[in-house]
């Protein structure tokens, strides 16, 4: 019934409660939660990384200049279609404001990991 969440190895799409997506550098990163069993503590998750694709852009006809762009992966796009189906997942105000939050605090932290790599190479340039 779920051919692209099967695909991926996912044998119980019905057990799927909720998932995450998030653009990192190239990649889009899927994160699948299932419902917890009784007893656990945490819900089992699953993580997928799915490449962007990339395409050239004519941005000037006159002077032929093109512009590398990159766009979320077509089977992923599948899949996400299957996983709005079985989490009847609803885009409100709410959940818009919650993932840029989410998106912002996620970059403060990559960010804030390049910052302290770059100071570590400088430091080794003394």
């Amino acid at each position: 019934m779920y051919p692209h969440l099967t695909s991926i190895g996912i044998e119980q799409p019905e057990k799927i409660e909720r998932y995450s997506l998030r653009q990192e550098a190239a990649n889009d990163i899927l994160k699948v939660y299932f419902a917890k069993n009784k007893g656990e503590l945490f819900a089992k998750s699953v993580k997928f990384k799915f490449p962007r694709q990339r395409k050239s852009v004519l941005v000037n006809s006159g002077s032929r200049e093109y512009k590398e762009i990159t766009e979320i992966n077509r089977t992923l796009t599948h899949i996400i279609d299957e996983l709005d189906i079985i989490t009847k997942r609803k885009h409100t105000e709410v959940d818009i404001k919650k993932k840029i939050l989410g998106d912002l605090r996620h970059l403060e932290r990559v960010v804030s990991h390049k910052i302290s790599e770059i100071e570590a190479d400088l430091e080794k340039l003394k």
